[in-house]
């Protein structure tokens, strides 16, 4: 059985996303919460979160204990670019890329 949970349009870049989801890929959920806590990267405290509702999930659907639950999956995917202009000189501009990110958690058993 699995359980899983997805934010969607997380206003930070999938490169950064990634490497906090590659640091917790494939261990137990305790040792992924202390690891998230002790990370001072800003997409910790997004993951942190996500991975308890993914918690939550997986208590709701009565998979298992909390403490034998591994993190089975975990992948970030790029999401919508926001574009904006920003002026330069003689009359030209330069588009600004603001990229949006999809994490998604899977958790089993």
């Amino acid at each position: 059985m699995e359980a899983s949970a997805t934010v969607r349009h997380i206003r930070i870049t999938p490169r950064k996303a990634r490497q906090v989801v590659d640091l917790i890929r494939g261990k137990m959920v305790g040792d992924a919460k202390n690891i998230l806590s002790f990370t001072s990267l800003h997409a910790a405290r997004i993951v942190k979160k996500l991975l308890d509702s993914a918690v939550a999930n997986a208590e709701q659907k009565k998979i298992g204990d909390v403490d034998s639950l591994t993190i089975a999956k975990a992948y970030v995917n790029q999401g919508v670019t926001m574009k904006r202009m920003r002026a330069r000189a003689m009359g030209r501009g330069n588009v600004i890329r603001k990229r949006t990110s999809h994490i998604t958690l899977v958790l089993s058993a």
